[in-house]
């Protein structure tokens, strides 16, 4: 697989908790930092993602902000 996106993060499947619509990923990217995403129901079914899996976090973004309060 090729893909334009420059953030390509590897990491594992920690857990896949479908809902009605959509399904949260979160992927450990390193020990203690995890990515968490929600994608639809059917995109997680066709990926076929399972806990343990190794997959990719990929973030496509023009900005990135950053705020302090």
């Amino acid at each position: 697989m090729k893909i334009s996106a420059r953030n390509a993060l590897k990491g594992t499947v920690k857990s896949v908790m479908p809902g009605l619509v959509t399904t949260e990923v979160v992927i450990e990217i390193a020990p203690g930092l995890e990515v968490a995403s929600v994608i639809t129901k059917s995109s997680a079914e066709n990926l076929e993602l399972a806990v343990g899996d190794e997959a990719y976090a990929v973030v496509k973004a023009s900005d990135v902000m950053i705020a302090v309060g």
